[in-house]
């Protein structure tokens, strides 16, 4: 079991930036893939990026790619979502959310992710 609490949302800028944090807690976080996924208002839910237990592959969404990266800390058993060149459409909130598998690649951006963080906002101005 793994717990998960994101942080860093806040107001921003269009054409700014800013760094989402999520520590997870418990055990075992190395065989974790993680991903960051969205939610606007009135919209489902998508995923905007993965990466693997390993960090060695990640996978984004079209409308993020070269945007968006991201990255994770073992050491510190915490992933990041670094969030460049933002736009209004990126307005949500934003989650992470972990899966216990050795998946890769666009593998790990389909997969059914089993634990939530509670959200962190995130709101651009234009």
């Amino acid at each position: 079991q793994v717990q998960l609490v994101e942080s860093g949302g806040r107001l921003v800028q269009a054409g700014g930036s800013l760094r989402l944090s999520c520590a997870a807690s418990g055990r075992s976080f190395v065989s974790y893939a993680m991903g960051w996924f969205r939610q606007a208002p009135g919209k489902e839910r998508e995923i905007v990026a993965s990466i693997s237990w390993s960090g060695r592959s990640t996978w984004y969404g079209d409308s993020v790619e070269g945007r968006f990266t991201i990255s994770r800390d073992d050491a510190k058993n915490t992933v990041y979502l670094q969030m460049n060149s933002v736009k209004p459409e990126d307005t949500a909130v934003y989650y992470c959310a972990a899966v216990a598998s050795s998946c890769s690649g666009y593998g790990c951006f389909l997969m059914n992710y089993d634990y939530w963080g509670q959200g962190t906002q995130v709101t651009v101005s234009s």
